[in-house]
């Protein structure tokens, strides 16, 4: 789970020699949409004004900035803001406590998914800058302390509340939760990844995409690419209506809504009735997975107001009625107490 930033692995399904004959431009497209400096990187003002001042001042201390956590939905910039801040420490950086050199980071995604075991080596670590071993079993075990470096450690996470209390409370450089983005925001970011990616697109084709982007700099990122491919073989500028037509084809609605989406509005509206329903019932009735459904899809739906969480379970608003040309109940007030 953890790994040097810059050199982060990456899991994939399909070899190197398909993926480059899929995208024959670039070995690594995604990473080459990643924004490389702090002024490329659009959105998130006040963690970015935050984090400025946390490593302006460690700098002139001479020391490693405090541990920081990430957490967030998916695709919102996570990992980049990791590699932002690497950036601006060393060139060099190591992915194990036991080969750190002074002032290195240590970037560890998806850290909720630390077993407990390996949560408890990196308290002492976190706080006091050492490592220890426990050497021999039973009566007869000893713990060897090894002194650390000062280092950083940069966490991501899209559960916080899976962290132990202990854990998040030694991130003391802060924790940032960060915000789905604008329209604005996302328009800037379609138009820097278009200029990337030597594609030229009319300002309806932006807002077209970034209406549709669930507020998501990845989600732009994807559908720009797939726009891109469909303008491509049709011989077209990419426009606004170009985008549609190909947005329509990827089965991505106007609210940029996926089938899945739409189909979970549709089983809580019409098999639960409008809800409230838990997220347990929902994954069983879609076939999905649990986290699927709250890790994915309920973020953005929450987002745009179409669904809402109760004590009792989640329950479909007016707005997801209207969505899906359903005609709301009665008593839905009623249900959203």
């Amino acid at each position: 789970m953890s790994s040097k930033v810059g050199k982060k692995a990456t899991k994939t399904s399909k070899s190197l020699e398909q993926a480059q004959k899929e995208e024959p431009a670039a070995s690594s497209l995604d990473q080459t949409l990643r924004p490389a400096s702090w002024a490329e990187y659009i959105g998130q003002e006040s963690i970015k004004n935050n984090l400025h001042i946390l490593i302006s001042a460690a700098r002139e201390r001479g020391t490693p900035p405090e541990h920081i956590l990430f957490y967030g939905p998916p695709g919102l910039g996570k990992t980049t803001l990791a590699h932002l801040i690497a950036k601006e420490r060393v060139g060099d950086l190591a992915a194990l406590l036991t080969n750190m050199g002074a002032g290195d980071i240590l970037f560890i995604d998806e850290i909720h998914r630390l077993p407990r075991a390996i949560e408890e080596v990196l308290y002492p670590a976190m706080e006091s800058g050492a490592l220890n071993i426990i050497i021999g079993k039973g009566p007869s075990a000893r713990t060897l302390e090894l002194p650390l470096p000062p280092f950083t450690l940069i966490a991501a996470t899209t559960r916080v509340a899976d962290l132990s209390a202990p854990l998040r409370s030694r991130f003391s450089g802060g924790v940032y939760r960060l915000e789905f983005y604008s329209e604005d925001d996302i328009a800037q970011i379609i138009k820097r990844s278009a200029k990337i990616l030597g594609v030229k697109i009319e300002e309806s084709g932006v807002k077209a995409i970034a209406k549709r982007s669930r507020a998501t700099p990845r989600t732009a990122n994807y559908l720009l690419k797939r726009a891109r491919d469909f303008a491509q073989l049709k011989k077209l500028p990419l426009s606004g209506d170009i985008v549609s037509e190909a947005l329509t084809l990827l089965e991505v609605d106007e609210l940029g809504l996926t089938p899945l989406d739409r189909k979970l509005l549709e089983v809580l509206i019409e098999r639960f009735n409008g809800g409230p329903a838990g997220v347990n019932a929902l994954a069983a009735a879609l076939a999905e997975e649990p986290a699927t459904i709250s890790e994915v899809h309920e973020p953005f739906l929450l987002q745009l107001g179409l669904i809402e969480r109760t004590p009792r379970g989640r329950v479909a608003t007016k707005a997801a009625y209207e969505h899906v040309n359903k005609t709301p109940p009665a008593d839905l007030n009623a249900k959203l107490l």
